[in-house]
């Protein structure tokens, strides 16, 4: 596992169900592609998880 993630918000989560817009907004993404860096830890992978289909991963 790397130390690190960068995520990066690729589709609007607008059509999106409440909970994964919150969790959207809990990883720190407000606007279509803004890119944040997070700890790699069980915790931010499952909302990764949660939302993968709006998001890209990257590891660094």
């Amino acid at each position: 596992m790397a130390d690190k993630l960068k995520i990066t918000l690729v589709k609007s989560p607008i059509g999106a169900i409440p909970k994964q817009r919150a969790t959207v907004e809990a990883l720190g993404l407000k606007k279509l592609y803004k890119t944040v860096e997070m700890p790699d830890n069980d915790a931010v992978r499952g909302m990764i998880q949660k939302v993968r289909h709006l998001v890209k991963v990257e590891e660094i």
